[in-house]
């Protein structure tokens, strides 16, 4: 299958590649990603998801494209009609404090939203960069968090951790980098940057550099070794576990047990 921006996020695309988000949620729940696989399941829309596409859409110039496909984001009457909704407000804050920084916007010039593919660990994998500088070695992402500095916490840590940690940025960009090279068949990976602007009145951002071998080394062992149990259920050969915590889990659970109280919180 022959990958483009149309069919990227396909179903039929997420059944013949891994990717970072497929790879992170066969380690939440099996279960749930399966069923979305298997066409049972929808991801359930959320206003982070969409005001991270209208970030990058503003990067990749298609804005206007954007508004079409997600009205749910602007007023469509009165003197505010085409604008974004007042609860979307922040969104254009975060937009001007990157666009009035020229060190973030010269980090940020690049191809945008370009699509690659290679097989790695036993699977055709596919990764959609942000931005894309060949010339400079460099791949960029995107990130949007509420607070760049303050700490987030982690359910698998059990602690307080950076939002890089907490969602994994980590793994993504190290995918993004080892994919790249396959993709490009050069022997050094390029540099991976997240420019990250926060939701915080007014905006924060930053440049954050992952250009550290031996994390992308340590977390490309990582998603090798969980990879032959991931392609197993992905081909049916196994049958998914069940996280019980998520919401695909809760809207199908059946029970079949009594709990003692003492297990509440363990599993």
């Amino acid at each position: 299958m022959k990958l483009s921006k149309e069919n990227y996020y396909s179903q039929e695309a997420n059944r013949e590649y891994m990717s970072h988000s497929q790879y992170e949620s066969f380690l939440k729940c099996p279960a749930a990603t399966m069923a979305e696989l298997n066409g049972e399941r929808v991801e359930p829309a959320n206003d982070n998801l969409l005001v991270g596409s209208f970030l990058h859409s503003w990067s990749d110039h298609t804005i206007e494209q954007f508004k079409e496909e997600h009205e749910e984001m602007f007023s469509t009457r009165g003197a505010t009609k085409g604008q974004l909704k007042a609860n979307f407000q922040f969104v254009n804050e975060m937009i001007a404090t990157l666009e009035n920084d020229p060190f973030c916007m010269f980090v940020l010039e690049g191809q945008k939203e370009v699509i690659m593919t290679a097989e790695m660990f036993g699977a055709p994998w596919k990764i959609r960069m942000d931005v894309y500088n060949p010339d400079k070695r460099r791949i960029i992402d995107l990130k949007t968090t509420r607070s760049i500095n303050d700490l987030v916490w982690s359910e698998e840590r059990w602690a307080k951790v950076s939002f890089l940690e907490a969602y994994h940025y980590a793994s993504q960009m190290a995918i993004y980098a080892e994919i790249e090279r396959l993709a490009s068949g050069g022997t050094q990976w390029a540099e991976p940057l997240i420019v990250a602007v926060s939701k915080e009145n007014p905006p924060d951002k930053a440049i954050i550099s992952l250009n550290d071998s031996k994390m992308i080394q340590r977390e490309l062992d990582l998603i090798e070794g969980n990879m032959p149990w991931i392609l197993d259920i992905k081909s049916g050969k196994k049958e998914p576990t069940r996280c019980e915590r998520c919401e695909y889990c809760r809207s199908t659970k059946k029970l079949n047990k009594v709990m003692f109280y003492t297990d509440i919180g363990q599993a």
